[in-house]
């Protein structure tokens, strides 16, 4: 099972990669101040999934950006279970 510091750096990765649109990084750095916050886990999680969802859909992603996206997005609904 993925732990939620492994799923902080993979969304570290994504949001380092300059190929990716700002608004998508900013949700991800949105996201991982969720899932970072003192919060109960299932409400981190919840927040955090529902950051990444709004952008993860974006027309301007690239596309192994997108991939790494619903990677993520897997990860946390695996936690989430």
């Amino acid at each position: 099972m993925v732990s939620v510091n492994e799923i902080v750096g993979l969304i570290d990765g994504v949001s380092g990669d300059t190929t990716v649109p700002k608004n998508i990084r900013r949700a991800l750095e949105e996201a991982k101040g969720r899932l970072t916050s003192p919060d109960e886990l299932t409400v981190r999680l919840s927040s955090a999934i529902y950051s990444i969802e709004s952008v993860s859909e974006d027309v301007n992603m690239p596309q192994h950006a997108r991939m790494q996206i619903w990677n993520i997005l897997s990860a946390l609904e695996s936690i989430k279970k």
